[in-house]
């Protein structure tokens, strides 16, 4: 086919988002932090073993970092100032910064946002602003997450962000709530699905979005306000119909990440890279490929993290809780069913990472097509819209109460067949109730590769399997988020690690720095 040459107009909406990606950003001249090279190897082989330890997804991971370490040198109370650059100088050493690329200013602005957020916490306890909550892990994960928007700011990311929120927000009907409701609703969905943020994050953009960010300025207003602030982030965080809102937005999201991956990669020259409309398909379609390619990196990260989580879980309650027991009433270690419950979980998270397959070249077709919508169409329509009610009419119908009767009776069903097999196998109780616990976790973190490995997909496939599918894993998988929201707070590994290991091996780190500063010093004096 010819190539087709056209003089194409952008939307208004599209026009906006594409020139945040032809700003150049101006050089900063500020003195830079060096760290020795010997020793950010040393730490960075650390910081990777330490972060495939860690429970979330890539996205986070520097904003995880971040709060980890400032949780240690909060504890040692070292003032803001040599916090921010103690902070700094670590994330440098772990490779999240090279060397030389984080000026003094910028220290200083993460200084000052340590200060604030400080503050902040102390005053709300000491006017109990809130009751029943953590606000100290509420401040520190706003802190983080502005740490992490100071050293690596996402101007792109918001960008794209802000255009995919005006683009779906109306593509959502609450029918019982307001429409502010709705746009906070799409806001968080955006904001899990494009920009993959936490809970942390999302507490921060919600923050952003009721106070603005926090300054000298805005304190005392920040202070006065802060209760309903609170309330208001953690209702719509856990607002009703979430889970619908967000699972249509996911539907319409692999669009606009590919659109994003254009964008980036024709920074300065998108007006010339869509003249030619059958280059440009070419190159969407090149794009789609390579995301498509890099899935199978993705998934072998994924499960290579959740594996040695597991491991790393599995080898504390395998030590201290599995074999006091059966040391206690069996006299011995039954090595054979620790060894099946350690081995047989990661397995079986092998075997469906496995089973993923990639999007195809319709996949690609549909995404090219709506990212042309989104370009060029002032009013683009990629998706179907969808009402939702918060609150139901009527009371609960037989329909509904046998449902819930059969949902109860298959976890059941699902969980006993699992208990049969395992006591054929001999395995105590214990040992059972274990290995249900770990099939449980793997199952859900299984899940988690397999949505992470779908993120482009916008044409889904079923097949006749997928109701049997459904039937023996979802209950599974249910329970297993459950128990890995909670193992990720009470990961005793972890805290040992973080406090006990942690501190004085990075303590040691800036002591071998600062004698190798010194032997250079002496060297110096001899010329």
């Amino acid at each position: 086919m010819p190539s087709e040459n056209i003089d194409p107009a952008f939307s208004k909406l599209s026009g906006a988002l594409i020139k945040n990606f032809e700003n150049i950003e101006a050089l900063n001249t500020d003195e830079k932090i060096s760290v020795n090279i010997l020793v950010s190897k040393v730490a960075s082989w650390y910081e990777k073993l330490r972060t495939s330890m860690d429970y979330g997804n890539e996205e986070t991971i520097l904003r995880r970092a971040i709060e980890r370490i400032l949780k240690r040198l909060l504890f040692l109370d070292e003032g803001s100032k040599a916090t921010a650059e103690n902070l700094v100088r670590e994330l440098i050493w772990a490779g999240y910064f090279k060397d030389l690329t984080v000026s003094g200013s910028i220290v200083e602005k993460v200084a000052t946002s340590i200060r604030l957020h400080l503050t902040l916490k102390d005053r709300v306890i000491e006017k109990r602003l809130v009751q029943n909550a953590d606000i100290y892990e509420f401040c520190v994960q706003l802190l983080s997450s502005d740490i992490d928007a100071i050293l690596l700011p996402h101007k792109e990311k918001e960008a794209m962000s802000n255009f995919m929120f005006q683009i779906l927000r109306n593509t959502v009907d609450i029918v019982d709530d307001s429409k502010q409701t709705r746009d906070v609703q799409v806001f968080i969905a955006i904001r899990k699905n494009f920009a993959r943020d936490d809970l942390a994050f999302l507490r921060y953009k919600l923050f952003l979005q009721i106070f603005g960010k926090l300054s000298d300025a805005n304190f005392d207003s920040v202070v006065t306000n802060f209760a309903e602030g609170f309330k208001e982030i953690e209702y719509q965080l856990s607002y009703p119909r979430k889970e619908r809102i967000f699972n249509h937005i996911k539907r319409n999201t692999p669009p606009f990440l590919i659109l994003f991956e254009v964008l980036m990669q024709e920074k300065g020259n998108i007006l010339k890279a869509v003249k030619d409309r059958e280059g440009f398909r070419d190159n969407v379609f090149a794009i789609c490929l390579r995301k498509y390619k890099t899935i199978g990196q993705k998934i072998r990260t994924a499960i290579v993290r959740s594996f040695i989580f597991i491991l790393v879980t599995k080898a504390f309650v395998a030590l201290f809780i599995e074999g006091t027991f059966e040391r206690i009433f069996f006299g011995s270690v039954q090595w054979a069913t620790i060894g099946i419950n350690t081995i047989a979980p990661p397995l079986f998270m092998v075997i469906a990472g496995l089973t993923i397959r990639t999007p195809d070249k319709r996949n690609s077709q549909k995404i090219y097509v709506d990212i042309y919508k989104l370009l060029f169409d002032e009013n683009p329509q990629i998706t179907q819209g969808i009402s939702v009610k918060l609150k139901s009419n009527s009371v609960k119908s037989i329909k509904d109460y046998i449902f819930s009767v059969l949902w109860f009776l298959s976890t059941l069903l699902v969980f006993g067949l699992i208990s049969i097999v395992l006591t054929k196998l001999q395995f105590n109780i214990l040992s059972q109730a274990i290995f249900l616990f770990f099939i449980a976790i793997i199952s859900f973190l299984s899940y988690r590769i397999y949505q992470a490995a779908n993120m482009y997909t916008v044409i889904e496939k079923q097949n006749i399997f997928t109701p049997i599918i459904d039937f023996f894993f979802v209950p599974v998988i249910r329970v297993g988020r459950r128990f890995t929201e909670g193992i990720a707070q009470i990961n005793f590994t972890i805290i040992v690690i973080d406090f006990i290991i942690e501190a004085p091996f990075k303590g040691l780190v800036g002591f071998f720095e600062q004698w190798f500063s010194f032997l250079a010093n002496k060297r110096e004096e001899l010329e």
